[in-house]
This record gives structure tokens, sequence and C-alpha cells, in this order.
């Protein structure tokens, strides 16, 4: 895209589609032409210690990051995907300043009065949206402990909402909080539970 003109190209991921609690995060990150971060790659091939790092490595050399959230009730009320892509135009348009085109992973995003274009598996083979595949999730990964400290009985800091064994015999035993998702329903819970 720099060849075409483009000077400040936005990398868009989103984590947290498919967990049973929490928000959907989603994060636009900005990276300076030609800085080559080592072992960046798609948040979900490295290990939470890596990702830590990597994500204070791109915060320290980022053009601009921003976040966008897709919390609980905008779940629920309008479904994951509309919240997801709400959550990554928000993360988009809170860079300042924006951005001239945005890379982002597998969709378009609706209403984005920017160029972009959808990559599939762009965490793959963009390190924009890598990184911003980090930032998001790191970014989820602590709100999800701050809901363990708050409620302890679902494991959060553990399996950061995901339908683990281990949350889906909390979900059985006490039921849902206030972070779960009440349009997720996964059948085990009330197998379990009958």
């Amino acid at each position: 895209m720099r060849r075409l003109g483009f000077a400040r190209i936005a990398g868009v991921d989103e984590v947290g589609r498919g967990a049973l609690a929490g928000p959907v995060v989603a994060a636009a990150v900005v990276l300076p032409a030609g800085d080559r971060l080592v072992g960046l790659r798609d948040s979900k091939l490295l290990s939470p210690a890596a990702r830590d790092r990597l994500n204070d490595e791109i915060l320290r050399v980022c053009l601009s990051w921003s976040v966008g959230l897709g919390d609980r009730d905008t779940i629920d009320r309008v479904n994951i995907h509309h919240a997801s892509l709400a959550a990554m135009r928000a993360a988009v348009t809170a860079l300042s300043p924006l951005p001239d085109f945005a890379l982002v992973d597998a969709f378009r995003i609706p209403r984005l009065f920017i160029p972009q274009r959808g990559i599939v598996g762009g965490d793959r083979r963009c390190a924009g949206i890598a990184a911003a595949s980090i930032v998001a999730k790191v970014f989820r990964d602590r709100l999800m402990v701050e809901l363990h400290q708050v409620d302890p009985r679902y494991g959060f800091d553990r399996h950061k909402g995901y339908g683990t064994a281990e949350h889906l015999t909390a979900l059985a035993r006490h039921g849902y909080s206030p972070a779960h998702r009440l349009s997720f329903r996964p059948s085990s819970v009330f197998d379990t539970i009958v």
C-alpha cells in the first residue's frame, strides 16, 4: 500500500469473538515504515510472555494505536459479528491522526470513511494486523484478569472467558454472571445441569 502513496497504514484485528464472557476487543495499530519487530506474528501463535513482550515493543515503536470494545450488552443486542465490526470501526476512528488506509483481518468494516482492504488470514500475512492482534489480545486478557478479581468463581484469569471445561463447570454451578453474554448458550452447560 505504501507504494500506492499511503503513508499511515493501520492494521486492524479483534479478539474475543468466540468467548462466552467479556467484551470483544479490537485494536488498530499504525507501525512505522520499515520497522521490523522480531517475533511479530498472530497473537494466537505466541505464548502469553511473548505477547506481553511484543505488546510493550509495539506500543513503544508504533506511530499510534487505539482499541475499541463491544461489551456484553452490545453483543447480545446486535450479535457478535456486528459488535466486532463496530469495535474495529471505533478503534480505527480513534486513531490520531487518522490513518490513510486500513488493512483489516478478514473483513471490510462497514461505514469506515477511509480506504480499506480486508485480508483473509491477515494476522499471519501482515505485520500491522499481527501487531493489532497482539495489542487487542493483551488488552482483553488484562480486562479478563480484572473481571476475575471482581468475581473469581469462573476462573476468567485462566481461560479468559472462553468455553473451557473449567468454565463450563463453573457456569453449571453458578449460572451466568454480569460478564457473560446471554446470547451465548453452550448446550453442554445445560446438559451438565440436567
